[in-house]
């Protein structure tokens, strides 16, 4: 091994508000804040920290890389992200036993949420 990751870092134009929607939505908090607010850090989730950093450019293009949350129910999750200020296109995808849904954080940063059957 070389390395270990250590926490996973999601470029925002203002990340105080996408932290908190995260928190939200992962169910946490922010727990930290480093140089003067450029990173904010959402208390660890299962083993995991997110850190949100402020970049001047805003996104372009779809994400290379993506979280997915697992939740217990697709039709609730989105509702639940869509009042937060995320954005659903209305699709959907089964693959094996799970449904996935491609939704987008408050600044267009993509997700995918699912449920498996059982």
């Amino acid at each position: 091994m070389i390395g270990r990751i250590s926490f996973v870092t999601i470029d925002a134009n203002d990340p105080e508000r996408l932290a908190a929607f995260w928190a939200e939505l992962l169910g946490t908090s922010i727990e930290d804040r480093a140089d003067g607010g450029r990173f904010v850090f959402l208390a660890r989730v299962e083993g995991q920290l997110l850190a949100f950093q402020r970049v001047p450019e805003p996104k372009g293009g779809k994400n290379r890389i993506h979280l997915d949350v697992r939740v217990d129910d697709l039709g609730a999750a989105t509702d639940a992200i869509v009042a937060l200020g995320g954005t659903w296109d209305g699709n959907e995808l089964e693959l094996d036993d799970a449904r996935w849904r491609t939704l987008r954080d408050p600044e267009g940063n993509e997700l995918d949420i699912y449920v498996t059957a059982g």
